[in-house]
Order: C-alpha cells, then sequence, then structure tokens
C-alpha cells in the first residue's frame, strides 16, 4: 500500500470514529439526556461493568487525575454516576453509574446500533460483520479514550 493510500485509509477510518461518535451523541442527546458530551460516554464505557475509581478512570481515559476527577465532579452534579465506598479498599472511592447513568448507556447503544443498522443498509448486513471481524483483528482491546 503506498504512504498516499495508507494516509487516505487512515482519514476514513478517523472520519468514521468521529462520525459515529458524533451520531451516538446527538441520539444520546435526542433521547432525553441533557449534559452530556463524547468524554462522559468513553467514562460510562470504563464505568459500566463494575465502577472504577478516579485513578482508574484516568487510566483509562488517558489524562491526568486531576482531569478524570473533575469529570467526575461534573458527571456527579448531573446526577450520571455516585461515589461509593471501595469494598476492597477503605482509602478509595468506587465511581459507579446511578439508573441515569445506566439508561443513558442504554440509550448511547441503541444510538449506536442505529448507525450500524444504515452502514448495514448502505454496505450489506455481511459486509458490515466483516469489517467488524476485520477491525476487531488490528484494533486494539484497550481503553476507549476520547479526542479532546
Amino acid at each position: 500500500m503506498q504512504n498516499s493510500e495508507a494516509m487516505a485509509l487512515s482519514a476514513a477510518l478517523l472520519a468514521a470514529a468521529g462520525e459515529l461518535t458524533q451520531r451516538i451523541n446527538e441520539g444520546v442527546v435526542a433521547r432525553g439526556f441533557e449534559g452530556v458530551r463524547p468524554a462522559h460516554g468513553f467514562a460510562f464505557a470504563r464505568l459500566a461493568p463494575d465502577g472504577a475509581t478516579v485513578t482508574e478512570l484516568a487510566a483509562h481515559l488517558g489524562v491526568t487525575k486531576q482531569a478524570a476527577s473533575q469529570l467526575v465532579d461534573e458527571i456527579v452534579r448531573r446526577g450520571y454516576v455516585e461515589r461509593r465506598p471501595h469494598p476492597g479498599d477503605a482509602r478509595a472511592r468506587l465511581v459507579v453509574l446511578t439508573e441515569l447513568g445506566w439508561a443513558c448507556t442504554r440509550a448511547a447503544e441503541e444510538a449506536a446500533a442505529e448507525v450500524v443498522r444504515e452502514w448495514s443498509e448502505l454496505l450489506g448486513e455481511g459486509e458490515v460483520r466483516a469489517l467488524c471481524d476485520r477491525l476487531g483483528r488490528i484494533a486494539p482491546y484497550g481503553p476507549l479514550r476520547p479526542a479532546w
């Protein structure tokens, strides 16, 4: 693959990721969730299983502990998460999704599914499944980090 082709592929992947992020956020807002932005969604992705400490969230987002703490303060004020005592560390606090946070996460899943359905209509379901498989082989399975 020539350098120009590699750049074209890079640009297409970045554009698709940016469009997907924007469309998911728009879908969440359209479903009535106010004050959310893509960075919150990236945080929710880490918090969804069992919660996380601010330090763990900072590592996931690739930001400082102070930046993660500010983000947590913001989404606590909006009612999407709450701080709880950490079950395994009396010095730490666990940040977990509230019912509102879980509902917002489900809204994001619905919005993502809508976008992928549109891709299936355009490319065909088999092509989208193949795309998912191929991207899964090359994409890292590490943290989802927002582009600030």
